[in-house]
């Protein structure tokens, strides 16, 4: 299902509790917004209420910061987080590469096409190797080497752009370096990774390779909010694709890429669109 081109997005997370539906569908009626499209989840282990409602206004003078301000009040008896996210936005975002392009190639098309409402600030690279491609574009390319001996400097510099670029999403395009605790916890819950898949899961060099002598029969993709433990962040979602014995090591490497592509291209357009809503080491995805 793709979004009306002048839909809101109301997007709320609260302590389980009696009315959490109908404290957002009032809401919505009294001032006259018509329901498009809505999703809810109620985690009764976790005992926490997600919902997720797109509508759009029939009055043509709607009054965002009004809406908010009264919303807010109505929410607050309920404990309740909200954001809202206006028609057509664009969100800023960095993306970090290194040497492999295929995800970056992907990235920067659907955003040319319009197929991600993304706002590409800046493209960040511990290589020099994807220069033209990015500034071809018309983006903006930081090339910023890293060693073992300088990464904290190198890191402080990757965060000065994303802040000074407001970026709110940073999207790790094949970024090849191990971040560090303080790096994770910076960007907690708004930056995106995606990471081969493989059972059984293989670790190093040339995965695909060691896939292809153990005789695997999937190959797959996890895109994942990044955080300490490496590649096991509060997954957004995941990919598979079917191989076989007459598939050789160089087939699996151009099926995970092409999987590797749509996948962290799902999980960006989920988290643009408000769909992941992050609980505890977990996630809540509505689907699209």
């Amino acid at each position: 299902m793709s979004r009306s081109n002048d839909t809101w997005i109301l997007a709320a997370q609260c302590p389980s509790r009696l009315g959490t539906v109908d404290v957002v569908t009032r809401f919505l009626k009294e001032r006259g917004c018509y329901i498009t499209e809505q999703q809810s989840f109620d985690d009764r282990l976790g005992e926490r209420f997600f919902i997720r409602t797109e509508f759009r206004p029939l009055a043509s003078d709607f009054d965002a910061e009004a809406f908010q301000a009264d919303f807010a009040t109505r929410a607050f008896e309920f404990e309740m987080d909200f954001e809202l996210t206006p028609p057509e936005r664009r969100t800023p975002v960095v993306i970090m590469v290194s040497k492999a392009d295929h995800c970056l190639h992907d990235l920067l098309y659907r955003h040319r096409t319009g197929q991600l409402p993304l706002d590409i600030r800046a493209v960040i690279s511990n290589h020099p190797d994807l220069e033209s491609l990015v500034t071809g574009h018309g983006l903006p390319y930081h090339h910023f080497p890293v060693t073992p001996e300088t990464k904290a400097a190198q890191e402080a510099r990757v965060l000065e752009v994303i802040e000074a670029t407001g970026a709110e999403l940073v999207i790790l395009a094949r970024y090849m370096q191990v971040l560090s605790s303080e790096m994770c916890t910076r960007l907690s819950g708004r930056a995106i990774n995606i990471h081969h898949s493989l059972l059984p899961g293989f670790k190093g060099a040339k995965p695909y390779h060691q896939a292809y002598e153990k005789g695997v029969k999937l190959v797959g993709a996890t895109a994942h909010y990044i955080n300490d433990d490496l590649d096991e962040g509060p997954i957004i979602t995941q990919g598979v694709e079917p191989v076989s014995h007459a598939d050789y090591p160089e087939d699996l490497v151009a099926k995970g890429r092409d999987i590797e592509c749509l996948t962290l291209a799902k999980a960006v357009s989920l988290h643009l669109e408000r769909r992941v809503f992050l609980h505890s080491k977990r996630t809540v995805v509505f689907k699209r």
